[in-house]
């Protein structure tokens, strides 16, 4: 997205879609379910793209995202329920300290690779879960009551940032560095590459965005609570990315609007939901096990079909 082609018409769509779902909100044409949906989507995919710089592009296999959106959603809280603070601040102050624990887990952790990095950062994920629960200042196991400050505006803003920032380091050359390690680790290290740097910077970066949708997160209910950030949270947010294609943006953009749909839409079904989500998720993997996109991007499509057929480089 650092070119301006691919850039502008970005920009250009993303305020037809805000400026269109903001019409219909504000003459009541989308009712409050449409919009919490609209929003829940807009979350999950700022959590799916932030993974997916993790596992997509670095190829570091962490399950523990669900720590650093406590961190992000329990910071952002205190911030507005306990000290007043502007909601703007609140989502900052969830990033930066987000960013500041993956930090701390990183710099050890991502010395490990696969399932051992997997299992630490699960550990992570539930330790931070355990502390909060253990923590009167912030309602314990019952939870915290938060008020409801996440719009359309917010959660759009956030998502378009998050989408700009994660495209550009990984058309950089901090992101390719990052994708040599998700490559080849030894072969990158060989040619110079500081290998723990970039897994820690995209860490990092990945932590903060996951912080950022934690705050949008809590704000957007009523009430926190530990058990909201379960080890389950992890792997539902891990599907996002292995269904929509390892290395795909796109691939985590519409499997996150594709799995919050479809969850929302089975929540009149408490007794069949699990089973027909599960069912979607095979009958996927199934007929496209390197996911909705595989390793493509839309804008690879649209190459594609640019393309003369029998000639250029994409012809085949």
């Amino acid at each position: 997205m650092k070119k301006s082609k691919q850039f502008w018409p970005f920009i250009i769509v993303a305020v037809l879609v805000y400026t269109v779902v903001q019409i219909l909100i504000s003459n009541g044409m989308l009712n409050q379910f449409y919009s919490n949906t609209l929003i829940l989507i807009a979350i999950n995919i700022i959590l799916a793209v932030s993974l997916h710089l993790v596992i997509g592009i670095t190829g570091q296999f962490s399950i523990g995202h669900a720590g650093f959106l406590a961190v992000g959603a329990y910071l952002s809280a205190i911030v507005t329920m306990k000290l007043h603070l502007p909601f703007v601040v609140a989502i900052i102050v969830g990033g930066i300290v987000a960013a500041l624990a993956g930090l701390i887990v990183g710099i050890p952790s991502l010395r490990l690779k696969g399932d051992y990095l997997a299992i630490a950062t699960l550990g992570f994920a539930e330790i931070i879960r355990i502390v909060f629960l253990n923590i009167d200042a912030v309602g314990g196991a019952a939870g915290m009551q938060v008020s409801h400050l996440t719009t359309w505006t917010y959660a759009f803003v956030c998502l378009v940032i998050t989408i700009i920032v994660i495209v550009n380091f990984t058309n950089s050359r901090h992101g390719l560095a990052a994708i040599s390690v998700r490559e080849n680790e030894i072969a990158s290290d060989a040619m110079g590459i500081n290998t723990t740097y970039y897994k820690v910077i995209a860490f990092a970066i990945g932590s903060f965005f996951a912080g950022v949708a934690g705050a949008l997160f809590s704000h957007n209910f009523y009430i926190i609570q530990p058990s909201q950030f379960g080890f389950l949270k992890s792997f539902d947010i891990l599907i996002f990315v292995v269904l929509g294609g390892l290395g795909s943006l796109s691939g985590a953009v519409l499997s996150a609007i594709l799995l919050t749909v479809v969850s929302t839409y089975l929540q009149g079904y408490p007794e069949t939901r699990m089973i027909i989500y599960s069912l979607v998720l095979i009958l996927v993997m199934l007929y496209r096990p390197k996911g909705l996109m595989g390793t493509m991007e839309i804008t690879d499509y649209f190459k594609l079909w640019r393309t003369p057929k029998g000639g250029g480089q994409h012809g085949k």
